[in-house]
């Protein structure tokens, strides 16, 4: 018979069973333990090792149970921490290193293709040894924060304030760092928009304790846990961390540039190593945990993901994107009703909205009887589209599907803690959606109730007044059949639509930020042709007119573009590939049933094509809408996932309130 195959021991079980005491002087053995430890907390296949929570909780109950087992993994780590170099982990891993945005890409792209070597005697290369795997990240993120805090809290790592050699790299460390923050501080990015009241910069202030207490320190004066260095570095260190919020929050006036953010960002990352550096440095024997999680967390993010573009792309440019969505976060209110003259006035406007595409749809259809290349006749229905967007937006009308781009960064907004400061109110949310739902309704109405009528008559005056037809009977048949839900591919169409809409939402707000940033409005005054060249109130009002409507008429005008010369892309490559925009789409219903006649039409067929528009209208919102929800929740780094009993509370306001999201209540609720 075969004799069964003996098992392997398990590390705890021979770590357990050991009897010697690590030598903490020897590097290798120490990083071999430490692979291994951490190899029992990364979750495995094995039966009752699928949760790494539940594997570090396991842990650090042994670490209790067997005392001799805690003193090895205490000597396991200061044998790295003591004969590695710990200052680039501190002061580079994690941040950003190239000075602008672009470089710093093309740097991970470079490093993507050859990874830069790394120093066996370099703290970094005992992270990358550890924690080896490129996922590892996820299951240490999956540990919740309360229990590395424990860990860390048992563990007592070994920040020996007494070791010389680690006090040096820690204070060098510091070193490096506050020349950073002070270098970054003194750029006209973060130095001109720091608060007026504020006497000096505290970027630069803080290099200036920290240099002259380092010369202290190194000539003995080591400062203990009771000296005033520790408290009035970390005010200052608070100081800077305010007049960044303070940039933030003013950059929704201001504008914000990439470089900017950028800057925003690295500085951000270095003040909070400075405050984890000067809590291990005061030897009051009192480290913040938490901030020593954060840190332990990104540090491996940061290195599991350093190549990352993608990674690199959403943290860099997640800011920015904020400042795009709150732009048109606060375009949103306007195009979300709350009380009943609210709601008619929405439908009074999109009426006029309704009236303006309606020309649109006509002139659309004349264009389409000139004898054209294909640019030339998608750029002359770019520009009809447009002109008819720009009027819609500078008359205060209301089109119905511009509105989900804006709302979208409204309800986004509601959830944002950081902005509001509390946890957000999820039925006050849930009542939010049925506001937002009620208004989509209503602006679809108004747009409908007008384009269809208004369109058939404008046919009939045409016909009228010139003796021919706006279109051909052939022509107006293949308008109803583009419309049908499934004899044309219209609703694939209408989705590629509310992209377009997303899209030109984003490239508003991208303009309109970039503009309050350049000061526009301020240049142009200034601006020394036109000061002679205008009156001064002229200069003025010109200013601030393109000031207050650039990035609208940008956003209109990039729409109108993207919708006219859809229908290009198809004939050039021959690819199912167009545009269905629901109030477009029923203007073309409208000028069709006239030239048809509404008695030549089966009903059955009619009504389809209408429950078509209406399917291309809910596709126009729902793609728009959700790709724009998407971004602004990115932006502001929510995660539904952080409030997963909203959907219960929507559904149960909606079972109790389904009228509020069609109508207005007659009566607001408390």
């Amino acid at each position: 018979m075969l004799k069964r195959k003996k098992r392997k021991p398990r590390f705890f079980e021979t770590a357990i069973a050991r009897v010697s005491v690590l030598n903490r002087n020897n590097k290798e053995e120490g990083l071999q333990f430490l692979v291994q430890f951490v190899n029992e907390i990364r979750p495995g296949t094995e039966k009752g090792k699928h949760s790494a929570e539940k594997n570090l909780t396991e842990a650090i109950g042994l670490l209790q149970q067997y005392p001799l087992l805690l003193k090895n993994l205490q000597h396991a780590l200061f044998s790295q921490l003591n004969s590695t170099d710990l200052t680039s982990a501190i002061t580079e891993s994690g941040i950003p290193l190239a000075r602008g945005f672009w470089q710093e890409l093309s740097n991970r792209l470079k490093h993507k293709l050859l990874p830069p070597l790394q120093n066996e005697n370099d703290f970094l290369f005992v992270i990358n040894r550890i924690f080896f795997r490129k996922n590892d990240i996820d299951w240490v993120e999956q540990i919740s924060q309360a229990t590395w805090i424990s860990f860390f809290e048992f563990t007592g790592l070994p920040f020996d304030t007494k070791n010389n050699n680690l006090v040096l790299q820690l204070l060098n460390s510091l070193k490096i760092l506050s020349f950073q923050v002070a270098q970054l501080g003194l750029e006209k990015e973060i130095a001109k928009y720091i608060p007026e009241t504020t006497t000096e910069n505290p970027f630069v202030l803080q290099n200036y304790l920290i240099r002259s207490e380092e010369r202290l320190m190194l000539a003995g004066g080591y400062a203990g846990s009771g000296s005033p260095f520790f408290s009035e570095t970390q005010q200052i260190i608070t100081g800077c961390e305010t007049s960044i919020e303070y940039i933030r929050e003013n950059l929704s006036e201001r504008g914000a540039s990439l470089t900017q953010t950028y800057i925003v960002l690295i500085l951000q990352s270095r003040l909070s190593r400075m405050s984890i550096l000067l809590d291990v440095l005061d030897r009051n024997h009192q480290i913040n945990n938490s901030k020593l999680v954060d840190f332990f967390r990104l540090l491996i993010r940061y290195e599991n993901r350093k190549n990352s573009i993608r990674e690199f792309l959403s943290q860099g440019v997640g800011n920015l994107a904020y400042r795009i969505a709150e732009h048109k976060g606060s375009k949103g209110d306007k195009y979300i009703t709350s009380t009943r003259s609210e709601y008619f006035a929405m439908i009074g406007s999109a009426m006029w909205g309704g009236f303006i595409i309606s020309f649109i749809a006509v002139f659309k259809n004349l264009l389409s009887k000139l004898v054209l290349a294909p640019f030339w006749q998608g750029f002359f229905y770019s520009v009809n589209y447009s002109i008819g967007f720009i009027a819609i937006d500078q008359s205060n009308s209301t089109l119905a599907t511009k509105q989900p781009a804006f709302t979208a960064s409204t309800v986004a907004a509601s959830l944002d803690i950081k902005k509001n400061n509390t946890q957000p109110n999820l039925f006050n949310l849930a009542e939010l959606v049925g506001k937002v739902s009620r208004s989509q309704i209503a602006s679809f109405f108004g747009n409908l109730i007008v384009v269809f009528p208004f369109t058939f008559l404008l046919s009939w005056i045409y016909q009228l007044l010139t003796g021919v037809s706006i279109t051909t009977k052939e022509a107006a048949f293949r308008m109803l059949n583009d419309q049908h839900p499934w004899y044309s591919l219209s609703l694939l169409y209408a989705c590629f639509t509310g992209f377009f809409l997303f899209l030109s939402g984003i490239i508003a707000g991208y303009v309109q930020n970039k503009i309050q940033y350049a000061q526009l409005r301020e240049r142009l005054i200034m601006h020394p042709l036109l000061k002679v060249s205008l009156p001064k109130k002229r200069l003025e009002k010109f200013a601030n007119f393109i000031e207050k409507n650039a990035g609208s008429l940008v956003g209109n005008s990039s729409l109108g573009f993207f919708l006219g010369m859809s229908g290009l892309l198809s004939k050039i490559f021959g690819i199912p590939f167009d545009i269905r925009h629901i109030t477009i789409a029923a203007g073309n219903c409208g000028i069709a049933v006239y030239e048809l006649g509404i008695d030549s039409i089966p009903t059955l067929y009619l009504l389809t094509v209408f429950i078509g528009v209406l399917g291309i209208g809910f596709l126009n919102f729902l793609v728009s809408f959700s790709l724009a929800f998407m971004v602004a929740l990115k932006s502001r780094g929510i995660h539904l996932r952080d409030s997963p009993e909203f959907i219960k509370i929507l559904w149960n306001y909606f079972k109790k309130n389904p009228r509020d999201f069609i109508l207005p209540p007659k009566i607001q609720h408390s």
